[in-house]
């Protein structure tokens, strides 16, 4: 089971544009390089791509993705959304020329509306997506002892997919852009082997987690090993490291971890 974190960043990315040179965050780390939040799973023979980042294209570039087997959408923001038209060269390595997408309700009128041209039975052209869109259940079981469980999230005004990726005795739970955790989340990844928290910035939000707030949900939940990913410009990944306890890190864009 491993995970590639593709990007790690914010809404906005980091740097910001015309950012503050003021700030403390160090441009001449690459760790301080981060695009838009998406990652890439592979477990058993599967592979799972979360989300596509305005910078999905570059990021399957940079990382050396050439299959999906399914996409999950965690919801419909700019920054999770935007990307999906580039799931057309999946489509087009597919033999039937699509690739299930899965999502929440409010997901799913958000794929609707934006990509109208990719929810046929088939491609309208070679090389355009075509999207086979459907509602992601609480457990999805793929076979070979895999299976991947969801959660809804309270994300601000709508609710967004956590997701628990389970191998036989290996779990990886990804919880990102969300507030807080439901009491259902708690119990799916406890001590698991990998967990993924949204760690924002410093101070707290109104629909994210905080650094702060995501270094004491881990600490509950016992992880193996802890990830904060979703960062803005305000953490420095030098700096923020050292207030890190033992088995919790920040995520950067490009890291693979595995279980």
């Amino acid at each position: 089971m491993e995970i590639i974190f593709m990007g790690t960043g914010t809404s906005q990315g980091v740097p910001v544009i015309a950012y503050n040179k003021e700030t403390q965050l160090d441009l001449s780390n690459s760790k301080n390089w981060r695009t838009r939040c998406s990652a890439h799973i592979s477990f058993g023979n599967f592979n799972i791509q979360i989300d596509a980042a305005p910078e999905f294209r570059l990021q399957c570039l940079a990382n050396g993705i050439i299959n999906i087997d399914y996409f999950i959408l965690t919801h419909g923001h700019a920054d999770h959304i935007s990307g999906m038209d580039d799931l057309r060269r999946f489509c087009d390595l597919k033999s039937d020329n699509k690739i299930p997408v899965y999502a929440t309700d409010e997901g799913i009128e958000r794929v609707k509306n934006i990509y109208p041209y990719a929810l046929n039975d088939k491609p309208n052209e070679r090389g355009y997506p075509c999207f086979d869109l459907k509602k992601m259940p609480e457990i999805l079981e793929l076979g070979n002892d895999c299976r991947i469980y969801s959660t809804m999230q309270e994300h601000g005004n709508l609710e967004s997919l956590g997701l628990v990726f389970e191998e036989g005795n290996k779990r990886l739970a990804y919880y990102v852009d969300c507030k807080r955790l439901s009491a259902k989340a708690v119990e799916l990844a406890r001590e698991c082997d990998i967990l993924v928290l949204d760690g924002l910035k410093p101070t707290e939000h109104a629909s994210h987690m905080s650094f702060y707030e995501a270094i004491e949900c881990a600490k509950l939940l016992n992880a193996k090993k802890s990830f904060i990913t979703h960062t803005t410009m305000q953490i420095d990944y030098e700096i923020f490291s050292k207030e890190l306890p033992e088995n919790i890190f920040l995520a950067y864009d490009n890291l693979r971890v595995s279980v």
